[in-house]
C-alpha cells in the first residue's frame, strides 16, 4: 500500500476511535478489551513508522515529517498501555516502542519532548520489570514463564534505549540502584532484585569488547565501577530471598573484570560464594546456579585465586564428598554440581602458582578419597544381589569416575599434566577406574563413564596413557551392543588421529575384531518395522565408516592392506554397500572419502594385488550407481556433499589409472548403463579437465538428465 494512503487511512481510523473515547483508557475495566485495543494501537503505530521510513527513503520529506508527528501524537496513549498493570497489555505494545525507539535513534537531534518520552519510556521498562508479590520461585509455572518471556522483551527496549541514550541509561540505572541499595534492609525483594538486574542487564546494553567495562570511557567506567563496589560492600548478598541472592550472585561473575581493578573485594564475594550465602544456601536452585557460577568466577580470576587456593580447597572438602547409597548420608550438593565443584578444585590447583611438587600433593589430596571409595564400592557391586541397589552403585561409581575426569578440564597447552607433576595421579586414577569394564554387572554404566575418563586422558596423559589401551578396548569390545560399539569407536578414532604410527601394533591387532563385533551387530535379524533397531543399526554404520575413515586419513592404510587380501574384500564391500545401497547421504559422502583415499594411495601401478580389478569391478560403479538412486535426492544439501565426493573418486581414479580409466569408461562402463555416445564424449572430456570444480558441476548435470 502506498504509504501516504496508509498514514491517512491509520490516522482517519485513530480519529474515528478517539471520537468514540476509546482513548480514555484509565476508565476501562475491561482487560480483555484493552489487550485487543494495545494489540490495534501496537499496529497503527508500527504502520505510521512503515510510512515513515518508506517516506524518508523516497525522500519525501515533507510527509515522512507528519508520518513522524502521526507517530508522536500516538505515544503519549502508548506509554499508558505500556505501564499497565497487566503485562499481557504491556507486551502487545511493545513492538510499537521497539520501532519508535529506532526512528529517534535515526535522529540526529532529539526534541526536548522526544528526551521526555525516551525517559518516560525508560522508567515505565524499569517498573515492569519488577517481579510480583504472586511470582512462585521455587515452583515456576506457566505463569511464571510468560513473565520471563515478557522480561526478555523488556530487556530489548532497554538495549534500544541504550543505543537512543546510553547517558540518561546509565544515570537513571545508578539512580535506582544507589537509593535502593542504600535501604535494601528495608527494601522489599523485588526492588532489590530489578536494582541489581539493571545494573546486570547494563553489561549486554552497553557493549564493550572482552567485558573491559571498567576501561575506556572515564564517566561510564567510573559509574559501573561505583555501583559495583556498592552491590559487593553494601551486604545486600545477605537479603533473605533467592532472586536477590541469583542475582547478585550473576552480577558480580558478569562483571568479572571489576575484580581485577579493585581485587581487594575478591575476600568477601570468596566469602559469599562459601557460606549459607551461596553452596550452603538452603535453597537447592540457588545451590546450584552459585556452583556454576563459583566455577566461572574462579576460572576468569584465577590470577588473583593464588592466595586464597588452599582456604578455599578447605572449605569446599565437604562438598566434594561422594555419597555411597547405602549409608543415609545426603551429599550437600546433586552429582551434576559436584562436577563443578571438583572443575574448580582442578583448575585452582592447576593454574596456582605452587611448584609440580606441591600441585601434585593437592592433585592426590583431592583424588585420593574418590579412588579408595571406587575400589569399595566396586566390590560391593560384585557381590549386590538385588538390582536397584547394583543401580545405586554403579551410579555411584560412574559419578566418582566423572569427578575424576572433570578435574582433567583444567590442563590445557600451557599446563600439561606433565608439567604440573599430575600425570602419577591420574595415571593411579586409570589403574583404579579400569577394572570396572570387567565388572558383568551394569555394563552400560560402568563402559561409559570409563569411556569418558579414557578420552580425557588421551588428551591429558598423551602416549603415558597407550599402555591402558588394548586392556581396555578388549573389555569394551565383549558382549557388545550396537550403542556401545557406537560410543567404543570414537575413541579408537581419537587414538588413531592423534598418534598415528605409534599406535599401528595395538590397530593391526584389534582391526579384524573391531569389524567382527561390529558386522555381527549388523547381521542380527530385527523386526521389519522395528524403527530403533534400525536407526542403531544406521548409526553405526556410520562409526563403522567414520574409522575406516580415520585410519586411511592418518596415514594408517597399510593396517588396513596388512589383513590379507580376503579381509581387505571384507572390510571394502561394506564401503561400496554404504555408498550405493543404503539412503543416507551423510554414510555416503563418508563411504565415497574413503574410495577416494584409497584410489589415492593404492589405485597406482604399484599398489596392491588385485585393487586396480577391485576399482573397475565395485568403485567405478558405485561413482554411478548411487547417483541414480531415486533415493539420491539431488535437491538435497548434504546428498550435493555426497555427489561432491563421488567426483572426487572418478576424478581420483583417472589420475591414477590415466587413459586406461578413460578407455573402460568410454568402452565397456557407459555403453552397459545405455548411455548416449555423444554424452558418453562429452563425460568423459568432463573427466578430462584440469578443474575439478568443472567435472563436479558437469556430474550434477549429467545425472539429472541421466535419472527418469
Amino acid at each position: 500500500m502506498d504509504p501516504v494512503d496508509k498514514m491517512k487511512l491509520v490516522e482517519s481510523l485513530c480519529q474515528v476511535l478517539q471520537s468514540a473515547g476509546f482513548f480514555s483508557i484509565d476508565r476501562e475495566e475491561d482487560v480483555d478489551f484493552l489487550a485487543r485495543f494495545s494489540k490495534l494501537v501496537n499496529g497503527m503505530g508500527q504502520s505510521l513508522i512503515v510510512s515513515w521510513t518508506k517516506l524518508i527513503k523516497n525522500g519525501d520529506i515533507k510527509n515522512a515529517q507528519e508520518a513522524l508527528q502521526g507517530t508522536e501524537t500516538k505515544v503519549a496513549l502508548m506509554l499508558q498501555l505500556l505501564i499497565h498493570e497487566d503485562d499481557d497489555i504491556s507486551s502487545n505494545i511493545i513492538g510499537f516502542c521497539y520501532d519508535y525507539l529506532h526512528i529517534l535513534k535515526q535522529l540526529t537531534v532529539l526534541s526536548d519532548q522526544q528526551k521526555a518520552n525516551v525517559e518516560a519510556i525508560m522508567l515505565a521498562v524499569m517498573k515492569k520489570l519488577t517481579y510480583d508479590e504472586e511470582y512462585n520461585f521455587e515452583n515456576e509455572g506457566e505463569d511464571e514463564a510468560m513473565f520471563v518471556e515478557y522480561r526478555k522483551q523488556l530487556k530489548l527496549l532497554l538495549d534500544r534505549l541504550a543505543q537512543v541514550s546510553p547517558e540518561l541509561l546509565l544515570a537513571s540505572v545508578r539512580r535506582v540502584f544507589s537509593s535502593t541499595l542504600q535501604n535494601w534492609q528495608t527494601t522489599r525483594f523485588m526492588e532489590a532484585e530489578v536494582a541489581i538486574r539493571l545494573l546486570y542487564m547494563l553489561a549486554e546494553a552497553l557493549p564493550v569488547s572482552h567485558g573491559a567495562h571498567f576501561s575506556g570511557d572515564v564517566s561510564k567506567a567510573s559509574a559501573l565501577q561505583d555501583m559495583m563496589r556498592t552491590l559487593v560492600t553494601s551486604g545486600v548478598s545477605s537479603y533473605q530471598h533467592t532472586s536477590v541472592t541469583l542475582e547478585f550472585f550473576e552480577t558480580v561473575v558478569r562483571y568479572e573484570k571489576f575484580f581485577t581493578v579493585e581485587p581487594q573485594h575478591i575476600p568477601c564475594v570468596l566469602m559469599a560464594f562459601l557460606d549459607h550465602r551461596g553452596l550452603w544456601h538452603p535453597s537447592a536452585k540457588v545451590q546450584s546456579r552459585t556452583a556454576y557460577l563459583f566455577s566461572r568466577f574462579v576460572k576468569s580470576l584465577n590470577k588473583q585465586m593464588n592466595p586464597f587456593i588452599e582456604d578455599i580447597l578447605n572449605r569446599i572438602q565437604d562438598l566434594l564428598e561422594l555419597s555411597p547409597p547405602e549409608n543415609g548420608y545426603q551429599s550437600l550438593l546433586s552429582s551434576d554440581n559436584q562436577l563443578f565443584i571438583y572443575e574448580t578444585a582442578g583448575v585452582l590447583i592447576v593454574n596456582s602458582e605452587y611448584p609440580a611438587e606441591r600441585k601434585q600433593a593437592l592433585m592426590r589430596n583431592l583424588l585420593t578419597p574418590l579412588m579408595e571409595k571406587f575400589k569399595i564400592l566396586l566390590e560391593k557391586l560384585m557381590l549386590a544381589q538385588d538390582e536397584e541397589r547394583q543401580a545405586s552403585l554403579a551410579d555411584c561409581l560412574n559419578h566418582a569416575v566423572g569427578f575424576a575426569s572433570r578435574t582433567s578440564k583444567a590442563f590445557s597447552n600451557k599446563q600439561t599434566a606433565k608439567q604440573c607433576g599430575c600425570s602419577e595421579v591420574y595415571l593411579d586414577c586409570l589403574q583404579t577406574f579400569l577394572p570396572a569394564l570387567s565388572c558383568p554387572l551394569q555394563k552400560d554404566v560402568l563402559r561409559s563413564g570409563v569411556r569418558t575418563f579414557l578420552h580425557r586422558m588421551i588428551i591429558c596423559l598423551e602416549e603415558e596413557v597407550l599402555p591402558f589401551i588394548p586392556s581396555a578396548s578388549e573389555h569394551m569390545l565383549k558382549d557388545c551392543e550396537a550403542k556401545d560399539l557406537q560410543e567404543f569407536i570414537p575413541l579408537i578414532n581419537q587414538i588413531t588421529a592423534k598418534f598415528k604410527i605409534q599406535v599401528s601394533p595395538f590397530l593391526q591387532q584389534m582391526f579384524m575384531p573391531l569389524l567382527h563385533a561390529i558386522f555381527e551387530v549388523l547381521l542380527r535379524p530385527a523386526e521389519e518395522n522395528d524403527q530403533s533397531a534400525a536407526l542403531e543399526k544406521q548409526m553405526l554404520r556410520r562409526s563403522y565408516f567414520a574409522f575406516l575413515q580415520t585410519v586411511t586419513g592418518s596415514g594408517m592404510s597399510e593396517v588396513i592392506a596388512n589383513q590379507g587380501a580376503e579381509n581387505v574384500e571384507q572390510v571394502l564391500v561394506p564401503v561400496i554397500q554404504g555408498a550405493v545401497e543404503y539412503p543416507d547421504p551423510i554414510a555416503q559422502k563418508t563411504c565415497f572419502i574413503i574410495l577416494s583415499k584409497l584410489v589415492e594411495l593404492w589405485g597406482g601401478k604399484d599398489g596392491p594385488v588385485g585393487f586396480a580389478d577391485f576399482v573397475y569391478k565395485h568403485i567405478v560403479p558405485a561413482c554411478f550407481l548411487a547417483p541414480l538412486k531415486q533415493t539420491f535426492d539431488l535437491a538435497d544439501a548434504q546428498t550435493v556433499l555426497a555427489l561432491s565426493e563421488c567426483a572426487v573418486t572418478l576424478k581420483t581414479i583417472h589420475l591414477k589409472r590415466g587413459p586406461e580409466c578413460v578407455q573402460y569408461l568410454q568402452q565397456e562402463y557407459l555403453p552397459s548403463l545405455q548411455v548416449a555416445p555423444e554424452i558418453i564424449q562429452e563425460f568423459c572430456q568432463a573427466l578430462q579437465q584440469p578443474d575439478a570444480k568443472v567435472f563436479k558441476n558437469y556430474l550434477k548435470v549429467f545425472f539429472q538428465r541421466a535419472k527418469p
